[in-house]
Parts: structure tokens; C-alpha cells; sequence
């Protein structure tokens, strides 16, 4: 029987003793489970470092907690070779909206049981740290700050409290003037720029679909830029982002590449839910089929 270790996080989300009980019921069905609980980058590190040969582990939270598991099993060298479950429990579950996988904790254990895979890719930026789902710069960027006091209390509504209250300071924000480079060749407006998108995943913020024709396992990195400026058309593209028809506007450049590089104004960067300070230089690349992960 193949060993599999789930990973959870008292911290993420909705997860509680009783649903953790559940889902490893039911993943004991197919594995030799053994269940960790953690609660920093170092914890992961050393649950892995003690199980040198793992089959697999299942990610008991959000996207933060897969995140942090993928990105141990990077440092360590072990993608290739353990695979990699997800049980939705946090507050956005972006990522998980995008594997299509069920919303409720006991069904997402059985998709693990099940034994399907997927081949999926991952994004690297230029400090070598990893993107599950997507990493933005921009007004997405400071909705995410924004929504931060109100997220712990509110769930997936802070996102969108964060976004109105990021929409209304924002109106006359002038954009940042940025070079944007997709595989060696630079973008040629010159507008200023109020966000761009990488990622392998359609969604962010609990459900807007940033990124919506966005495919994982397609070897190509999504990106939109939105040159947006006038306060009656900002507020239109922050509709179309919920509607998922953004791409579509004339003041928006979709396209999908394998390396992108983003140099000017300093701003911040939200990276699979994590925010970093103000940068002027960014730079992410695909590595395709990285990691392996269980789908329906």
C-alpha cells in the first residue's frame, strides 16, 4: 500500500478535528495514512525530511496550505516523485475551483482515493519561489492588502469588501508605467498599466476569475495586462473581472507564454494569496508537467 502523509493546518480556513477525522477515514481506505499537523515552512520541512520515501501527501487546507507544501517539496528536490492531493478547506480555494475538484472535504478525499492524476505545471519566479495558482501586480495587489483586516472575519466577502474599497481609492490613481516582456518579445503599448496576471490557475479572490481560460496542465502561463485609465472604464473592467470576460475588452492584452518579465514602476505583488512589498522588477517562468496532483 502506497504512503501518504496529510498535511494539516489548524489555521486554514474551515478545518476542524471532526472533518480531518472524516477525510482520513477515507483516505485510509487506499493508503498507509499517517496524519502531521504544522504550522511554519520549517514544520513542512521537517515532516518530509522524516519520510525520505513518501508516495504522497494530501494538502488538508487552502490555497496558502498548498502553497506551502508544494514549495517544501521544491526546495527539497521531491516533486517528481511525490504526489500531490488537495482537500479544499480554506476560505477562497481558488485553486481547487480550477481542478475542478468537489467542494466538500469527504468528496475531495475520495477523488485522492480514487488514484486519478494529472500532470501539472508550476510557475517559478525569479527568486526561485513557486506559483501554484497565480501571483498579480497592480489594483489586484492592493485589493488583497485591503482585504486583509476583513478576511478572517468575513471569508471569501473580504476579498470583495477589500476590491471596493481598493476601486474607490483607485479611481484616480494614475497607472504605473511598466516594460512587460512574454518570451523575449515586449508588449508594445505604452499605456500606463493598472494590473498584470500570470498564473496557471483561472481564479483569485475567492472565485474571480482573473485568468479564465487558464489551463494547468496545457505547458503555457495565462497572462493579462489591463491598460485601463478612466475612472468609468476602471470600474467596468472591475465587472467584467467577476464576469470572466475582462480578456475580451480592448483595453486588455491576453496572451499565454512560458516567461514573463515585468520592469518599472516599484509596485506590490500578491503570489498565491501572499503579499510582498513594492519591486520593480518581476520575472516568472513556466516549468511544465512539474508536479503531479489527483483530479476527478
Amino acid at each position: 500500500m502506497k504512503s501518504l502523509l496529510a498535511i494539516a493546518n489548524a489555521d486554514a480556513g474551515t478545518a476542524d478535528d471532526t472533518v480531518t477525522d472524516q477525510v482520513v477515514a477515507v483516505l485510509r481506505d487506499a493508503f498507509d495514512v499517517e496524519l502531521v499537523h504544522t504550522s511554519s515552512p520549517d514544520d513542512l520541512s521537517s515532516a518530509l525530511a522524516d519520510r525520505p520515501g513518501l508516495d504522497a501527501v494530501a494538502v488538508l487546507g487552502g490555497d496558502g496550505s498548498l502553497h506551502a507544501v508544494v514549495a517544501a517539496l521544491h526546495e527539497a528536490g521531491r516533486l517528481d516523485s511525490v504526489t500531490v492531493g488537495l482537500v479544499p478547506l480554506g476560505t477562497g480555494n481558488d485553486f481547487a475551483a480550477t481542478l475542478e475538484l468537489p467542494g466538500d472535504a469527504v468528496e475531495a478525499a475520495r477523488v485522492i482515493a480514487a488514484g486519478s492524476t494529472r500532470p501539472i505545471d508550476l510557475i517559478v519566479d525569479g527568486t526561485d519561489a513557486v506559483v501554484v495558482n497565480a501571483a498579480h501586480i497592480g489594483i489586484g495587489a492592493e485589493a488583497a492588502a485591503a482585504a486583509r483586516p476583513w478576511k478572517k472575519a468575513l471569508g471569501p466577502v473580504g476579498y470583495a469588501v477589500g476590491a471596493a474599497l481598493t476601486g474607490l481609492k483607485g479611481l484616480t490613481t494614475p497607472g504605473a508605467r511598466l516594460t512587460i516582456t512574454v518570451d523575449g518579445r515586449a508588449l508594445t503599448r505604452k499605456e500606463p498599466v493598472i494590473q498584470v496576471a500570470v498564473g496557471n490557475g483561472r481564479f483569485v479572490g475567492g472565485g474571480a476569475p482573473l485568468l479564465p481560460q487558464a489551463d494547468p496542465s496545457d505547458g503555457r502561463l495565462d497572462v493579462s495586462v489591463s491598460y485601463t485609465e478612466s475612472p468609468r472604464r476602471r470600474i467596468a473592467y472591475a465587472f467584467s473581472v467577476r464576469r470572466g470576460e475582462h480578456h475580451r475588452r480592448d483595453d486588455v492584452v491576453y496572451l499565454r507564454g512560458t516567461e514573463v518579465e515585468v520592469r518599472g514602476d516599484a509596485l506590490r505583488c500578491t503570489s498565491d494569496g501572499e503579499l510582498t512589498s513594492a519591486s520593480p522588477h518581476y520575472r516568472w517562468s513556466l516549468r511544465p508537467a512539474a508536479m503531479t496532483m489527483y483530479v476527478p
